[in-house]
């Protein structure tokens, strides 16, 4: 193989690299901030730790573990999940929610309507992530 023929297909290489880790950083941030919520609802009722405090801001990291002990006891689930960005707040972006959370602890449902709180959104590392409720 010629020496040109090898920097070519170098080159195409790391080009190629480059522009799928540009897209991948480009994707997380269009993934929006309706997603950021209903990946921290989904890690939520999944009782998944891990993915709940990277969905979370640093600010609202220690009040997403308590709200995860919240659903220790139960099982839950998403029921009708549909997240809309409703505008620009102080600080971020304001989400809605409709649909529930259905908590079963024994042989009793619970529905927690989701539409009572709206979410509080921010980019924080290049990332859309939940920051806490807002009015």
């Amino acid at each position: 193989m010629s020496y040109r023929r090898l920097s070519l297909i170098t080159c195409l290489a790391l080009t190629a690299g480059l522009l799928s880790a540009c897209s991948g950083a480009a994707g997380a941030a269009a993934a929006g901030p309706e997603k950021a919520v209903e990946t921290y609802l989904t890690a939520l009722v999944n009782q998944d730790a891990n993915r709940l405090t990277t969905a979370s801001c640093k600010s609202w990291e220690e009040k997403a573990k308590l709200e995860l002990d919240s659903f220790q006891a139960v099982k839950a689930k998403l029921d009708g999940l549909v997240c809309t960005k409703a505008g620009d707040v102080d600080g971020g972006v304001k989400v809605t929610c409709t649909g529930k959370i259905v908590a079963t602890y024994g042989n009793e449902n619970q529905e927690i309507p989701l539409d009572r709180r709206p979410y509080l959104v921010s980019q924080e590392g290049g990332e859309w992530r939940m920051c806490g409720y807002t009015k």
